[in-house]
């Protein structure tokens, strides 16, 4: 994305008020190329969402890829995690993460379990079969970003994190 910079004001013997528009224009034209990339990075994840899914399992959607994304890091203190805490972080619907969740126990990936802290209460989390293979697509995943990054410098790396933090917080 490369968007030329426009001329200061007073270089080209503009008044203040044609500069302030040129730095309105220019900065239009910026968030413009940043939405056209954006969409085509989205894009791009939805189609690797849905191969990800597949080297899971190969009858897993992009949607249950992103359940079990999130179910296995809500998983991270071994109990589970609720479902409707899940479709909280998703954005989602509790019926769409309902079906998401029946897909995904019929495939053997995740189970129900008891809720040590609410005897009600069911959490889910992954089953054996499915952290295995969760964690060998995470693996071959990370292993792809590092040969792509491995080719960047480390301060536009931190630049990059840095500023997606930025944007996610923002968007958020």
């Amino acid at each position: 994305m490369q968007v030329e910079h426009p001329k200061q004001s007073g270089q080209s013997g503009q008044s203040g008020q044609s500069g302030q528009s040129g730095q309105m224009e220019h900065s239009a034209q910026l968030v413009a190329a940043i939405e056209q990339e954006l969409s085509a990075l989205f894009r791009r994840s939805r189609s690797a969402s849905l191969r990800l899914a597949r080297r899971v399992h190969p009858e897993m959607d992009a949607a249950g890829y992103a359940l079990i994304s999130q179910i296995e890091l809500g998983t991270g203190n071994g109990a589970g995690v609720r479902a409707s805490d899940v479709a909280h972080v998703l954005g989602l619907d509790k019926s769409t993460v309902s079906r998401g969740i029946h897909q995904l126990e019929k495939l053997g990936l995740i189970e129900r379990v008891g809720d040590p802290d609410d005897g009600r209460a069911r959490l889910l989390r992954l089953t054996a079969t499915g952290a295995e293979r969760y964690e060998a697509m995470r693996a071959q995943r990370q292993t792809e970003f590092r040969a792509i990054l491995d080719r960047w410098n480390p301060t536009d790396l931190a630049d990059l994190g840095r500023l997606l933090a930025r944007l996610n917080a923002d968007l958020g």
